[in-house]
Order: structure tokens, then sequence, then C-alpha cells
């Protein structure tokens, strides 16, 4: 189990840009696949993006890819969300999570077992 922390949302004008943040307490983040998920009002939690243990192998929902970049650094144990070019279609309560998987980044949110509380991001048009 590993407990995580986002941070980084907020208010941003379309266009602009943000980074989120989410911090893994544990000795053990290496071990897990991390990913990003968001979910506007009214509507299922997506998936975002994901990132393997090594960084080797990452995937991006079609709706984000060339916009957002997602990274991580082990020795930190934290996964990093870079957004640019932010839309109103944007906002939502964004969710990171983990994943005891080696392999590509699964989509699948009920495979993931630890969650972050979230952090609100919002584009303003």
């Amino acid at each position: 189990q590993v407990q995580l922390v986002e941070s980084g949302g907020g208010l941003v004008q379309a266009g602009g840009s943000l980074r989120l943040s989410c911090a893994s307490s544990g000795r053990t983040f290496v071990s897990y696949a991390m990913a990003w998920f968001r979910q506007a009002p009214g509507k299922e939690r997506e998936f975002v993006s994901g990132i393997s243990w090594s960084g080797g192998n990452i995937n991006y929902a079609d709706s984000v890819k060339g916009r957002f970049t997602i990274s991580r650094d082990n020795a930190k144990s934290t996964v990093y969300l870079q957004m640019n070019s932010l839309t109103p279609e944007d906002t939502a309560v964004y969710y990171c999570a983990a994943d005891r998987w080696t392999g590509t980044p699964r989509t699948n949110q009920h495979v993931y077992e630890n969650w972050g509380q979230g952090t609100q991001v919002t584009v303003s048009s």
C-alpha cells in the first residue's frame, strides 16, 4: 500500500498550463505503475495518462495527447502531470493512482488499488 497526495490544481484560463504533482509515501514507489485519472461533474472517471515504474512505458488518452506530459521521479517518489493548452473540457478533479503492475500502464480504473484524494482543476473560457 502507498499513500498518495496530489497538489498543483487550481483555476487557470483557457490556453494556460498547470503542473500537478502526486507524492507517495513508503519505500515501494518504484514497484508501482502510476496513472492520472480525472472526473468531471456528472461524468465517469476517465484515464488520462499512465507511466510504468521505470518511465519506459507511457500512454495517454487521445483527448490529451500532445498537450499533457506525464513523468516521474523515483528518487522523490513523485509523479507529475504537465498540462498545457488547457481547455474548459479539461475541468475536472484529477486523481493519481498506483498499480502494482510492471507492464504498460493499465487504463481501467478498477485495477488501481491506491488513490489520492484528488485535486481540482478548473479551466475558464
